[in-house]
């Protein structure tokens, strides 16, 4: 079986980026295909692999602006030369799904989300900079790229879905059913503490710094409460978040793996205020044995029990964050309970999922798709 490995594209490293990993390593021989590839922006692992970019690696000024870049993307894909692969295994949040394979070719979709800019542009954007001249002129684009979405979505004989959040899209969106594989965390690593034993007294964010990722939300709460809370991680919101920190509020920039492994032993929980399609974060903080204060939604429902391995708030807001914190910091919690439920997502566990899946059997063409309700 001749397999191939497909991704949006490697020019930053998140959490994608970090499945695309263990999938080489579940996969090594597989080529991987991406649109755009800067190995001075991703793992220094990626070099070592065969990755097979699109035109678009020719581009000036690709790898820093690829938002801009937008309606090249669909293009991109659809010349990729996927013929010599008998399987195609596509990791997507937005592009990848839409290559052209065989007739006799069996292609599975890992589905990081249907498209969000697409079908959620006005969450997607909230606090970003984006005027109402610039959303009229975006509205027939994001129209066209809806209807592409779902056409797409016909190319891929099977999806896996990365949370039961996901899933639901899929189906809402596509009319295609999922099964769920939950993304690979590397729990081990983080001893927990004996019930009872200190922290440093503070909580902790860690997370690319872009606004739908909600950090205002934890630094305002934090301000109200003049509670000590580390901010790991970098990106453009970093100056409007500083501009609203107050004096209990630390930006430690950039970690690497084993400093974060420290500031996560010693905090006193960690704060994930946003709707994310999974979150690979809380269950790295959960391995540590220290509770997650999650918003209600998205992925943190598949990962979080409320009063066993965190607390979640209802409104994002920061007057309903900064509640569920003082309610965390009033609770005695036990870290081999929690550390013991976030071992269920830990690579092992992803890999022998992942290897039953691709191994099949799959039949080309053999779409599982939902019934129409209206019929």
């Amino acid at each position: 079986m001749r397999l191939a490995i497909v991704h949006d594209y490697l020019n930053q490293m998140g959490g994608a980026e970090r499945v695309l990993l263990v999938l080489h390593e579940l996969f090594p021989e597989a080529p991987i295909y991406t649109s755009i590839y800067d190995p001075t922006r991703v793992d220094p692992a990626f070099r070592g692999m065969e990755i097979r970019t699109s035109f678009m690696q020719r581009l000036p000024l690709v790898h820093r602006h690829h938002q801009a870049f937008l309606p090249v993307f669909p293009f991109a894909f659809e010349t990729l030369d996927l013929r010599a692969h008998d399987l195609v295994l596509s990791m997507s949040s937005a592009w990848s799904k839409a290559v052209l394979t065989r007739p006799d070719a069996v292609h599975l979709n890992y589905c990081l989300s249907p498209m969000r800019f697409a079908w959620s542009f006005d969450e997607y954007v909230r606090d970003e900079p984006v005027g109402a001249l610039r959303r009229a002129a975006l509205a027939p684009v994001l129209a066209w790229l809806r209807q592409w979405d779902v056409t797409t979505s016909n190319r891929v004989d099977a999806f896996a879905a990365i949370s039961t959040t996901v899933r639901q899209r899929i189906r809402k969106h596509y009319r295609r059913d999922a099964r769920i594989i939950y993304p690979p965390v590397a729990t081990g690593g983080y001893p927990p503490p004996a019930t009872g034993a200190g922290d440093d007294g503070y909580f902790l964010v860690t997370s690319r710094l872009i606004p739908y990722k909600r950090i205002d939300l934890a630094i305002a709460a934090c301000n109200r409460l003049r509670a000590r809370c580390k901010v790991v991680g970098e990106g453009r919101d970093l100056a409007r978040l500083r501009a609203m920190a107050g004096p209990t509020i630390e930006f430690t920039g950039w970690v690497d793996e084993a400093e974060k492994r420290r500031l996560t032993a010693g905090c006193r929980a960690f704060i994930f205020p946003a709707e994310e399609d999974f979150g690979i974060a809380p269950i790295e903080a959960m391995a540590a044995g220290k509770p997650v204060v999650a918003y209600r939604a998205g992925g943190a429902l598949d990962t979080v029990i409320a009063g066993v391995t965190g607390t979640f708030f209802d409104e994002a807001t920061p007057d309903s964050l900064a509640a569920a914190l003082e309610a965390t910091t009033s609770r005695t919690w036990v870290p081999n309970a929690i550390a013991a439920h976030a071992a269920r997502f830990d690579t092992k566990s992803f890999k022998e999922q992942m290897r039953a899946w691709v191994s099949g059997p799959h039949e080309p063409g053999a779409i599982d798709r939902l019934p129409d309700a209206s019929r």
